[in-house]
C-alpha cells in the first residue's frame, strides 16, 4: 500500500519566464514540512546550529552555515527546528528549473564542472565550509540585484560551487533516491549493476571478483580505491537505501522489508539501521509520516 499521496509535492512561485526564484528571509524557526518539487534548489542557511536536516534517509544535525543543492524532482527534504534555539537565522532558498540549461548549452566543455556538480546533487550534495565561505558574498549580492546581471551572478555562484564538488558530500543513498551510480569503472558499474540487480539475495565476493576478472583479494583494493567504501559497507548501504525507501513508501511490516531487502536476521538489521540512520525503522518510518501533509 503506498504512502505517497502524503508527501507534499510544492508548487514554486517559478514561472517559465524566470531563470531562478530567490527568497531570502531572516526567521526564528523552521516550520515547512517534508517536501519534494520539480525544480533545482540550492538552500543555505545561517547561525542555524542544531537544526535537522533531512534529504531523503540522510538525517544530519547542522551547524551554523549549511548549504545544499537538490537536482531530484523526487527527493523528499526539509530542514527542521530540532535543537535550534537562535533567532537571528538567515535562510537564502534558489530555485530554479531542469531545462534553464538546455542540453546543448551545458554539453559545452566551459560547464563540465557544473554538469558534474548537478548530477552528483540528484541524490542532495552538502558543501563544506570552505566552500560556503568562497561563495558567501556571491549569494549575499544575489539576493539584491535583478535583471540579466543577477543572471551573471548566480551563473558565477554555480561555476564557483562547481569548483568545490571534490569536497563536498553526497546525502541520500543511491538506492534510495532511485537513480543508477556512474562510476569511472567499467568493473565497477558492472559490479555496482549486478548488486542493484541481485540485493535482495545473498552476494558472494567470490562472484562480483570473477566479474571484475580479478582474484577476491584484488578485487576488495580495487573496489575500495575506486569507491571510497568497503564491498560490505557498500552492499549494506544499497540494502538499507532501500528499506528506507520502503518504509517511506508503504506500509509492509519491518519484519517483511528486512529480508526482502536481503538481510536475514530482524535484529541484525534493527542495529545496523540505527547505526547508520541513528534511529530505528520503525522511528524512522514515524518520523516521516509525522513531518508528511496533504497539501
Amino acid at each position: 500500500m503506498s504512502l505517497q499521496k502524503h508527501i507534499i509535492h510544492e508548487i514554486t512561485p517559478l514561472s517559465h519566464k524566470d531563470c531562478f526564484y530567490i527568497a531570502d528571509r531572516y526567521k526564528t524557526e523552521f516550520t515547512y514540512p517534508i517536501h519534494h518539487h520539480s525544480e533545482y534548489e540550492l538552500n543555505f542557511c545561517e547561525n542555524a546550529a542544531g537544526v535537522k536536516r533531512i534529504v531523503g534517509d540522510s538525517v544530519e544535525i547542522i551547524s551554523n552555515y549549511d548549504l545544499v543543492l537538490i537536482t531530484s524532482p523526487d527527493l523528499e527534504h526539509v530542514w527542521e527546528q530540532h535543537h535550534c534555539n537562535s533567532s537571528e537565522i538567515r535562510e537564502i532558498t534558489i530555485q530554479f528549473s531542469p531545462d534553464l540549461f538546455f542540453s546543448s548549452f551545458l554539453s559545452r566543455q566551459h560547464f563540465y564542472t557544473i554538469r558534474q556538480m548537478l548530477q552528483m546533487a540528484q541524490k542532495g550534495l552538502s558543501f563544506p565550509l570552505s566552500a560556503i565561505m568562497k561563495v558567501y558574498p556571491l549569494m549575499d549580492r544575489l539576493s539584491g540585484e535583478t535583471g540579466f546581471y543577477a543572471v551573471i551572478t548566480f551563473l558565477t555562484l554555480l561555476y564557483e560551487m562547481s569548483l568545490c564538488i571534490d569536497e563536498a558530500k553526497t546525502l541520500a543513498s543511491s538506492s534510495f533516491a532511485k537513480m543508477e551510480n556512474h562510476a569511472d569503472s567499467r568493473r565497477v558499474q558492472k559490479v555496482e549493476t549486478y548488486i542493484n540487480t541481485n540485493y535482495k539475495n545473498e552476494i558472494r565476493l567470490q562472484q562480483l571478483a570473477d566479474l571484475a576478472g580479478m582474484t577476491p583479494v584484488a578485487f576488495s583494493r580495487f573496489f575500495k580505491l575506486r569507491t571510497g567504501k568497503t564491498l560490505s559497507d557498500y552492499i549494506i548501504d544499497i540494502r538499507l537505501g532501500y528499506a528506507a525507501r520502503q518504509l517511506v513508501d508503504t506500509t509492509t511490516s519491518v519484519a517483511e522489508i528486512c529480508y526482502d531487502c536481503g538481510f536475514n536476521n530482524l535484529s541484525n538489521f534493527n542495529r545496523i539501521f540505527k547505526k547508520k540512520k541513528d534511529c530505528s525503522p520503525k522511528e524512522f518510518r514515524e518520523n516521516y509520516r509525522k513531518k508528511k501533509k496533504i497539501i
